[in-house]
């Protein structure tokens, strides 16, 4: 009986925390961060070991670039569950912003951490498309004096190919756009589009053509061809 009355007692706050919870999970939905922020904070502080909590904490850190709370928040998540391979790409991919924002020193200081953990995410789900993107960009964005190398890059892509082929393209086209090879680049997200068909890969070629190639009529044109192909 006692257990019973005790049930019926902690009843109304765990349904407040529902309440609250899911109305802090719509407006994150809605992309209203700063809003969802202290609801979330609020529950994190009566439960600081509730996993979904914590991560979307860490994901508002993110999208306002906050990357010191981000990283604190997906490091918080792999020491919970550490056998999680999303929480250990998010957490490299925290550490990766905070070293490409916080300058040189700050980014010689991480790049070790970056990597462990996006290879760590490899390890515990070798079919993670993210993670390989974030290699990707990784070894793209690092100096050749600490590692960076585009044949390192192209490793992961080819890898990329075999789990899903439209990544594979427009990691081809990512890569060769970055060493503007843009014809190349055009080829591959060409490609991307015919095995895709994705509005992703329709939108890559077509910044391509606006951005790098200055010729916006192009641009144009691939909008409306997939805007024609998805008529309703």
């Amino acid at each position: 009986m006692k257990i019973f009355v005790s049930f019926l007692l902690f009843l109304p706050m765990l349904l407040f925390s529902q309440t609250n919870f899911e109305k802090a999970e719509k407006l994150f939905s809605q992309e209203k961060y700063t809003a969802a922020k202290p609801i979330f904070e609020s529950i994190y502080k009566e439960n600081p070991n509730q996993l979904k909590t914590i991560e979307y904490l860490g994901d508002i850190a993110s999208n306002l670039k906050d990357w010191d709370k981000a990283a604190f928040y997906y490091e918080k998540l792999k020491t919970l569950k550490p056998n999680e391979a999303d929480y250990y790409f998010k957490y490299g991919g925290a550490l990766g912003m905070k070293a490409q924002t916080g300058g040189k020193w700050v980014a010689i200081r991480l790049i070790g951490d970056v990597r462990s953990s996006l290879e760590k995410a490899l390890v515990l789900n070798p079919n993670h498309i993210q993670a390989r993107w974030a290699l990707i960009e990784y070894y793209l964005q690092l100096p050749a004096f600490v590692g960076g190398s585009e044949r390192k890059a192209q490793r992961y892509s080819n890898e990329l190919f075999k789990i899903s082929p439209v990544d594979g393209y427009l990691s081809k086209a990512h890569i060769d756009e970055y060493f503007k090879r843009y014809k190349n680049a055009e080829k591959n997200y060409i490609k991307a589009i015919e095995v895709g068909g994705s509005k992703n890969t329709y939108h890559r070629l077509a910044e391509l053509y606006r951005e790098k190639l200055h010729q916006p009529e192009k641009a144009l044109q691939v909008l409306q061809a997939y805007q024609e192909k998805n008529k309703s």
